[in-house]
């Protein structure tokens, strides 16, 4: 084929043709698994061979699939059929730090934990806090415009990218945004970048806006609950309340022995991890800043006024291991079988109606639903359990999977909600969208798409 022998001759053993390789972009961190092949994997070194693939697929009609981690959760960034899977993650150089300008000039395929340490000896820190630090990248989290446990407060990525290098489909380098924290000249092409899904361009440098790290004191609180919609009501009254927690994070009670069962089986987070056996939920706070102990205190009250038992953590190693036993939760569902993890979003208020409907939905379907949530921004990560009796092959969704996760995504929709919070559409939530954007928002955004891919080769099949 013309294409794979201009490709290999262009970029040399960056080009992997072999069906280990293949077969590892056919899936991502979902569980599901593609049927279609792709006809090669790139791993791009620098600008310049992404912007060569680009320019060969784009003169030979090829799909191409931009590529990170691949710790997605929705298909984003699987391979389709007879496409080019561009993989940044060998991309991952810090280029600059300039702590004067709280800024840093980064590559997509840095790790956000080894941002993290490269920003600390600097007294810098970079907001956005998936549960997925330690694996996923900056070039995932734009891709997805993702959160995490702190953007109740911090806000999500968009709000901490000031800049972005983009090459387009026929391989057009272009820089967006600015370096600067204030502009406004011209459109924001770079925040209609994030969250793009690889469908607009392939983001090659970010310019990231940063914060100073404070000695001021983080006050961390663990709370339980009789119920979840109990805590759901605790959390909904604190941030009704006008206080910005740092961080306010749900686990109802199946999520609480899955938590349980992994710090028995001896694989829980390290440190002093409470039992969370036979409780109805549990709640995490954080609050910090200078304010940080009053916040607290304003918080346990209406903790107890909602039901609920709280405590402030004693010191700084058992806060750690809370926040531990929080990230650990994914683990903690892998042991209970095939997992297909969710993400909608509704109105804060709105908390205690939705795990409602997730516990009908899972009740109605026989299917185990533990849920935790991002409880200050209203975002919930229901995790659908595939039973040992319903039989699958591996990387499959069965129907009846396929069915509670309709119902809960009409479910958020009906109350003021969405169908992706921070996950992304990718190819799972395809068939749902226009029922939330509706048909004009969803001919507009093709037009957009088609200004910036006029031929339909990045990342097809995705979210439109």
């Amino acid at each position: 084929m013309a294409f794979l022998d201009e490709l290999a001759a262009g970029l040399g053993p960056a080009v992997r043709t072999d069906r280990p390789e293949l077969d590892r972009v056919r899936t991502d961190r979902s569980g599901w698994t593609t049927d279609e092949r792709p006809l090669a994997v790139v791993h791009a070194r620098d600008v310049a061979d992404v912007q060569a693939v680009l320019r060969l697929a784009t003169e030979h009609r090829v799909p191409v699939v931009p590529r990170g981690a691949g710790t997605g959760l929705a298909g984003g960034a699987v391979a389709t059929e007879g496409s080019v899977v561009l993989d940044v993650s060998g991309m991952d150089r810090v280029l600059e730090i300039d702590a004067g300008n709280e800024t840093a000039v980064v590559e997509p395929g840095v790790v956000t934990d080894a941002l993290a340490a490269a920003l600390e000896p600097h007294g810098l820190w970079w907001p956005p806090d998936p549960a997925s630090r330690a694996i996923s990248t900056v070039g995932g989290n734009i891709a997805t415009n993702a959160g995490g446990l702190l953007c109740a407060k911090y806000g999500v990525t968009r709000e901490s990218v000031l800049g972005l290098r983009v090459v387009l489909a026929d391989g057009t380098l272009l820089r967006l945004g600015r370096g600067t924290v204030k502009g406004v000249t011209g459109y924001d092409l770079a925040a209609l970048l994030i969250g793009s899904e690889g469908t607009l361009g392939v983001v090659v440098e970010a310019t990231l806006k940063l914060r100073r790290g404070s000695s001021d004191p983080v006050v961390t609180i663990g709370a339980t609950f009789p119920d979840v919609r109990a805590a759901a009501a605790a959390a909904a009254a604190i941030t009704a309340s006008g206080l910005r927690c740092a961080a306010l994070e749900l686990m109802d009670a199946a999520t609480c022995a899955a938590l349980d069962a992994l710090v028995a089986a001896g694989e829980g987070p390290a440190g002093d991890v409470p039992s969370l056996s036979g409780r109805g939920a549990f709640l995490l706070v954080q609050t910090d800043g200078g304010a940080a102990p009053r916040e607290a205190d304003a918080a346990l009250d209406l903790i107890r006024a909602a039901g609920g038992e709280g405590a402030v953590a004693a010191d700084p190693a058992t806060a750690a291991a809370l926040v531990a036993l929080r990230r650990a939760a994914h683990p903690a569902f892998a042991k209970l079988g095939d997992v297909l993890i969710e993400d909608v979003c509704v109105p804060r208020t709105a908390l205690p109606a939705m795990f409602d409907a997730v516990d009908d939905i899972a009740r109605r379907h026989g299917l185990p639903i533990p849920t935790i949530a991002h409880a200050g921004d209203g975002n919930l990560h229901p995790n659908i359990v595939i039973p040992p009796s319903v039989p699958h092959a591996p990387g499959e969704i069965p129907e009846v999977v396929w069915a509670a996760g309709e119902e809960l995504f009409r479910a958020a929709i009906a109350l003021g909600g969405t169908l992706t919070g921070e996950h992304g559409v990718g190819v799972l939530k395809r068939r749902w969208i226009a029922e939330e954007l509706g048909e004009d928002v969803m001919a507009l955004s093709r037009r957009v798409k088609a200004a910036f891919d006029p031929l339909g080769i990045l990342n097809p099949g995705k979210v439109w």
